[in-house]
């Protein structure tokens, strides 16, 4: 723990985690607004880009501050690296530290969150942002709408996105007019309160193009939660478990909150009746 490389990746990650915090907190909230989200993927991916090119002197500055309050030994740069000493091509502490560490740790950050938040990602979330109803739907954009639908010519043929166009018109008027509509907060309530008032029939194509986003928020965050969990359930042991084990394994993850809420006494219950047994579990 007194060594100049634990000091170094101590700090590191204390930055590094310092630009996540902000953006892990936001994600973490009910309330989200999709172009808020956007927004700040966009700047913590510039804000890492910064880190990257410009934040290595102030890093090496704040190590080397610590290590002298600390009576640590300071490295110095120049200097050949102990550990490359065995291999053919040595390097400097300098090359170590900078290359091997502090720009491959934000690397692998910045891809992670490329891989998670693509422009194809950002893109899509920012049309299905333009059905928002807060602020009396202050997000509205026709023809980000538009342009999501064509993407889906299975669902929106030529002709309905003809007819689209002339519904969004008078349903965002309807919307934004509607006293009804004025307590609406999020997309599926306004789904829920258009089949309430019976105005899903008169705007079918809102009214499927609603669904369609609706669809797409659950598929999106439902798949990325499924990568997530895979490395944790796909191991050696359980390679060659069937698709319907595996299945049942990944929902115990995925729905964390739902199995939090079952008693682990039900469950023990539910397994001791499903055959006999020699012995019975014990109560918790």
């Amino acid at each position: 723990m007194e060594s100049y490389q634990f000091v170094f990746i101590a700090q590191l990650m204390n930055k590094v985690l310092g630009l996540m915090n902000i953006f892990s907190h936001f994600l973490q909230q009910k309330d989200q607004n999709i172009i808020e989200v956007v927004s700040l993927v966009k700047s913590t991916k510039a804000k890492f880009q910064d880190l990257r090119e410009s934040g290595w002197n102030d890093l090496l500055e704040d190590v080397n501050s610590f290590c002298v309050k600390n009576k640590i030994d300071i490295l110095n740069m120049k200097e050949m690296n102990h550990r490359s000493r065995r291999v053919r091509h040595p390097i400097t502490n300098y090359h170590h530290f900078r290359v091997d560490i502090f720009c491959q740790v934000i690397d692998q950050i910045s891809l992670e969150m490329e891989n998670r938040f693509s422009e194809s990602n950002t893109e899509l979330l920012t049309c299905l942002a333009c059905l928002d109803p807060r602020d009396k739907f202050s997000n509205f954009c026709e023809t980000k709408l538009l342009n999501l639908v064509e993407l889906y010519s299975c669902d929106f043929s030529f002709i309905d996105q003809m007819e689209l166009k002339e519904q969004l018109q008078v349903w965002i008027y309807e919307m934004r007019t509607n006293e009804l509509f004025s307590g609406v907060q999020t997309i599926s309530e306004v789904c829920k309160k258009m089949v309430e008032l019976k105005v899903h029939n008169s705007f079918h194509l809102v009214y499927r193009l609603i669904e369609l986003a609706l669809v797409l928020l659950v598929v999106t965050a439902t798949i990325e939660r499924v990568f997530s969990v895979m490395n944790i359930i796909k191991t050696d042991l359980h390679n060659k478990m069937r698709d319907d084990y595996l299945t049942d394994c990944l929902v115990c993850y995925i729905e964390r909150d739902v199995f939090r809420s079952i008693d682990n006494e039900i469950i023990m219950q539910h397994f001791q009746n499903m055959k006999t047994r020699m012995l019975d579990l014990p109560q918790l």
